[in-house]
C-alpha cells in the first residue's frame, strides 16, 4: 500500500491517500502513518467508511484505545465499549436536545482543549470519524502547540516556563451545568497536574501544554490569576497562522496528537443531525517537563 501526504495548512494538518481503514494495514504502512503524524501533527483521511469495530482495529495500529470512564451520561457506545460519542443523536437514532445532560457536556468542546488531559498519563491522539456531518457548523479547528510556544511573548513565557497546571475533569460540571461527576467517577479520576511547557516524547520538541475545560488552577497563582492566564494564553493560542480548520466531509476520518494541539469546535444547528464517533489512544508515559 502506497500513500500519499499533501499538506492542508503550513502550520498543521495534512491530508492522507491510499489508506483503506476496513483491512488490516501492513507495518511499513503504519511507519509512513506515523511518520506524517509526527511531521503535520492532524491527519486527514477522506472517505473512510468505516464501522465501529473497523475503526478500533485501526486506531490499535497506533496504541491502546482508551475506555471512557464516565458512565453516568450517554457518552460511551453500549455496542463498542472504545467508542466515544460526540454526537447529539444517541444509539436509538433519538435527536438529543442542547439542555440534555451529555449535550451540556459536550458543549465545552468549543472551548479550546486537549482530550483526557486530565488523566495521570494524558492521551497520546485521537481519531474522529465524521459519519454525519454538520453543514450549519461544526467546524474542528486545530492549533499547533509548538509554533505557539516558539512565539510566546516573554511576559507569557515567564508565567508557564517551571510551571504546572491543574487538570480537574470535573471543571466541565462548573463550565456547562451537566450533572458533577458521581463520587466513584471523581475517585476514579482525581485531579492532576501537569508541566505547562512539555517535550514530546516522539519529536523531542517543545509545546504549550494546557486544556482550559479541564485547567482550574496553576502553582504559585491564585485561582482567579491562573484562570486569566490560562484565557490569556488560549487567545494568544487561536491565531490562524496556527490554526487549521478542518470543514468536514461525510465519512471524513481525523487523526490528531493530543501533546501538541489543541482543538474546538464551532457551534452548529441543534436541530441538525451530527453523528462523530471517536477513539482516544491510552498515554504510556507520564508529561515529560521540557
Amino acid at each position: 500500500m502506497t500513500i500519499t501526504v499533501t499538506p492542508r495548512h503550513p502550520a498543521l494538518g495534512a491530508e492522507v491517500r491510499g489508506v483503506d481503514m476496513r483491512h488490516p494495514v501492513e507495518a511499513q504502512t503504519v511507519q509512513a502513518i506515523r511518520d506524517a503524524w509526527t511531521r503535520h501533527l492532524v491527519l486527514v483521511f477522506p472517505d473512510q467508511r468505516i464501522s465501529d469495530p473497523e475503526h478500533v482495529a485501526f486506531t490499535r495500529n497506533f496504541g491502546e484505545p482508551e475506555i471512557f470512564h464516565q458512565t453516568s451520561l450517554s457518552l460511551r457506545s453500549d455496542r463498542v465499549k472504545e467508542i466515544f460519542l460526540v454526537s447529539n443523536v444517541d444509539e436509538h437514532d433519538r435527536l438529543m436536545q442542547p439542555s440534555e445532560p451529555s449535550q451540556k457536556q459536550l458543549s465545552s468542546s468549543r472551548q479550546w482543549h486537549t482530550d483526557s488531559s486530565y488523566r495521570p498519563m494524558p492521551s497520546i491522539g485521537s481519531l474522529l470519524h465524521g459519519i454525519e456531518i454538520s453543514r450549519t457548523g461544526g467546524i474542528t479547528q486545530f492549533i499547533n502547540m509548538y509554533m505557539v510556544y516558539d512565539e510566546l511573548p516573554e511576559t507569557l513565557r515567564r508565567q508557564v516556563e517551571g510551571r504546572r497546571a491543574r487538570h480537574d475533569f470535573s471543571m466541565l460540571h462548573r463550565l456547562t451545568g451537566a450533572p458533577p461527576p458521581t463520587a466513584q467517577e471523581q475517585a476514579a479520576m482525581p485531579p492532576v497536574w501537569h508541566p505547562m511547557v512539555r517535550r514530546h516524547p516522539v519529536s523531542g520538541k517543545k509545546s504549550l501544554y494546557i486544556s482550559s475545560i479541564y485547567n482550574d488552577a496553576i502553582e504559585g497563582m491564585d485561582d482567579s490569576a491562573a484562570r486569566r492566564l490560562i484565557e490569556e494564553l488560549s487567545t494568544f493560542s487561536a491565531q490562524p497562522r496556527y490554526m487549521y480548520r478542518h470543514v468536514w466531509q461525510p465519512h471524513d476520518v481525523l487523526m490528531w496528537d493530543n501533546r501538541c494541539t489543541v482543538h474546538a469546535v464551532t457551534p452548529h444547528d441543534p436541530e441538525e443531525r451530527r453523528v462523530m464517533h471517536r477513539t482516544t489512544i491510552v498515554g504510556n508515559e507520564s508529561v515529560v517537563p521540557a
